[in-house]
């Protein structure tokens, strides 16, 4: 038996088999090859055309069909990851009214602003664990108000997901994750947001029904299967947006783990079991994969933009020429620990959320022409990064979200040593990295969803486990020390 995952991103749709006995991948490949585009007729504004995503999907089946030789027979659940908080409005007939406005769209902030005013912060962050902020039903504010004649003529809204498994069914169906990701979900009454959707002045019918993350969401439909080359009534049993489905692809369900990715933004994705969230809404708190009514699993959400995007900046104009990511890692090596003084904030890749918005340069401090050279700003800039990593880490830990494990592919800065030993020590936590993605994980998902799995442990029994870095007991002053530094800059410079 086989299982077969999507993972629908902003940049390309990515298409995984495995194999549900070995959990071993077959077949994987993404379209397109170049990054998919994002139409912007304002600034700050992002959509993409829906079919698109359909049309990049049947691609990238049709390729891990072939390459693979699998049966469509054989292919026993589909699983679906997805890009979160995207707006997909669409009519009696299922198609799409406008472009979906996705997750970086930034239009909508005054009315989730607004909203956050009008009703309060207590009110907001006790029910929704948020502010209403950019997400989706900000968005679906923003529609209304501007394109009433759009407006009218929507039948259901949708998360990208959604839409990718409408199209797979003929269902128009989300979860309770991904209704608390769109800001639609109350957690304080375990229903339906309704002073949010009242005060936008949205009905109650625009939203699907909803159905449990893992278990039958539908069955393919007979165009679908025709359409993607696979088996009519081939089920349908797992969806999720992309962060709490990276976690899941790191088998991150319990409080104490952490799923971390450290690419041109960083993300860190803690799980918690009570129902919390930060007063100064820095991190964002979601109902993650396994969340039950009767059994909370929230999953906390903290994005840092200036990421790899620093270490990347770093290279091209600092680095000696032509050097590698790992020469650079050689030459940062040669420094020791706290960069003898020198400290960057990596905060110059827009607003920082984490920071209350601030939309801060990068600043580096403490340089010292006698001393230093080029070696000390290659690990200041990693030790920056990391440093940032534990400051919103300390957030999560505040609300009750415990740091005992991070999990991350081993891919981007996570292949760095510098990197993983100083995020170790600063945080005491042990980091273990595999090789996974997203459109595996969501594979793995559906295999649980359809019962193929007894439950998440035999789903990731074949997990591959690469690498683990524990921190090191030696040094751990002199990382925290490292790391006091880089707040005490922190606090007198942007704070």
């Amino acid at each position: 038996m086989y299982l077969l995952g999507y993972d629908i991103g902003s940049s390309s749709v990515k298409a995984s088999i495995i194999d549900s006995q070995s959990g071993r991948c077959v077949a994987s490949d993404f379209f397109p090859k170049q990054e998919a585009p994002i139409i912007s007729l304002k600034a700050g504004w992002a959509e993409q055309d829906p079919n698109m995503w359909w049309d990049n999907l049947k691609l990238a089946t049709a390729s891990v069909l072939f390459s693979s030789g699998v049966d469509k027979n054989d292919i026993k659940a589909i699983g679906v990851a997805y890009q979160m908080h995207g707006l997909v409005c669409v009519d009696r007939d299922g198609e799409p009214l406008r472009p979906s406005i996705i997750w970086c769209d930034s239009r909508a902030v005054p009315y989730g602003e607004k909203a956050f005013e009008t009703l309060g912060a207590q009110k907001c962050l006790s029910h929704l664990l948020n502010s209403p902020g950019n997400f989706t039903a900000s968005k679906l504010a923003w529609v209304k108000e501007n394109e009433p004649e759009i407006f009218e003529k929507i039948y259901k809204i949708m998360l990208p997901g959604d839409y990718i498994a409408m199209r797979l069914s003929g269902e128009i169906r989300t979860t309770i994750s991904g209704l608390s990701e769109g800001m639609f979900w109350d957690f304080k009454n375990n229903s339906t947001a309704s002073f949010l959707m009242d005060y936008f002045g949205f009905d109650a019918s625009v939203l699907p029904e909803t159905v449990p993350t893992f278990g039958n969401q539908g069955q393919l439909s007979r165009a679908a299967a025709t359409e993607l080359g696979l088996a009519e009534g081939t089920l349908i049993s797992y969806r999720a947006g992309d962060q709490p489905n990276n976690a899941l692809s790191l088998n991150v369900l319990d409080p104490g783990e952490i799923a971390s990715t450290a690419g041109t933004s960083g993300v860190v994705y803690g799980v918690g079991d009570s129902v919390s969230y930060d007063p100064e809404s820095r991190v964002n708190s979601f109902a993650h994969v396994n969340h039950r009514q009767d059994r909370t699993r929230l999953g906390v959400l903290l994005c840092i933009n200036g990421t790899g995007i620093l270490n990347s900046w770093i290279r091209k104009n600092v680095a000696p020429a032509n050097v590698s990511y790992s020469q650079i890692d050689d030459l940062a090596a040669q420094i020791p620990i706290g960069s003898d003084g020198v400290c960057i904030l990596p905060f110059g890749n827009g607003a920082e959320r984490m920071l209350g918005n601030a939309d801060s340069s990068c600043h580096i401090s403490g340089l010292n022409f006698n001393i230093h050279d080029k070696r000390h700003l290659l690990r200041a800039a990693q030790e920056g990064i990391v440093f940032s990593f534990k400051y919103g880490i300390e957030i999560m830990e505040q609300m009750g979200v415990p740091v005992n494990k991070i999990r991350a592919g081993k891919a981007n800065m996570f292949l760095s040593d510098i990197f993983r030993d100083t995020l170790a020590g600063v945080t005491g936590a042990s980091i273990e990295l595999f090789d996974t993605d997203g459109s595996i994980g969501a594979a793995r998902g559906a295999g649980i969803g359809a019962g193929i799995y007894a439950d998440a442990t035999q789903a990731f029994s074949s997990l591959e486990r690469l690498t683990v870095v524990e921190p090191d007991e030696h040094n751990a002053d002199r990382y925290l020390e490292a790391y006091h530094n880089w707040k005490q800059m922190l606090n007198s410079t942007i704070l």
